[in-house]
C-alpha cells in the first residue's frame, strides 16, 4: 500500500501536476523516515490565509494567517492516552493544512517558484507528522536537513 493520501483542495486553484509532485515528495520523505515499503496515511487540505488564520487561532492561539499547520494522530495531549502502533495496520499520521495563498506569497518573496514552496511546506508538515520540530538550533538543523534532502532529490532546490 505504502503512503496513502487524501488531498482536498478547498481554493480549487491546486493543478494536477502540483498535486502529483507533492505526491511523489511526501512518498519520498515517508520511505527516508518510515522504512521503504511501510505504510500511512495523510491528509493533506489546501486552504485559504482566512481560514488557516482562523485554524491558526483555535489552535495556537496566534490570530494571524501562518503557512502551514500540522495535526499528527500518534502524538499525545496533555491527560491523553499514548497511541501504540500495531505494525499490522496502516499508521494514521494525521493532517497537514497549507495555505495556498501564504505558498503563493513565500514563493515570490523567496524568488523560487510555487511548486517549490507547495512541496517544501508539504515536507515540512509531513516531517512534523513524525515527530520533528524546530524548537531548539539543532532539531531545525536535522529538520531542515531533512527537507532540502528530500526537495532536492526532485530538483527543488532554492
Amino acid at each position: 500500500m505504502g503512503l496513502e493520501i487524501d488531498f482536498l483542495d478547498e481554493t480549487n486553484e491546486i493543478k494536477t501536476r502540483q498535486l502529483e509532485l507533492i505526491k511523489r515528495l511526501l512518498e519520498r520523505a515517508a520511505s527516508l523516515e518510515m522504512g521503504e515499503g511501510s505504510d500511512g496515511e495523510v491528509s493533506v487540505t489546501f486552504v485559504s490565509n482566512a481560514a488557516i488564520q482562523e485554524l491558526n487561532h483555535s489552535y495556537r492561539g496566534k490570530n494571524a494567517p501562518t503557512d502551514v499547520l500540522s495535526f499528527p494522530m500518534e502524538e499525545s495531549g496533555e491527560g491523553e492516552v499514548d497511541i501504540t502502533h500495531d505494525p499490522e495496520i496502516p499508521r494514521i499520521l494525521g493532517d497537514i493544512v497549507i495555505s495556498f495563498d501564504k505558498a503563493r506569497e513565500q514563493a515570490q518573496q523567496y524568488g523560487h517558484s510555487l511548486e517549490r514552496e507547495l512541496g517544501f511546506l508539504a515536507v515540512h508538515g509531513f516531517l512534523h507528522l513524525l515527530g520533528y520540530d524546530h524548537e531548539t538550533a539543532e532539531a531545525e538543523k536535522q529538520m531542515f536537513q531533512k527537507q532540502e534532502e528530500i526537495l532536492k532529490s526532485h530538483g527543488l532546490e532554492r
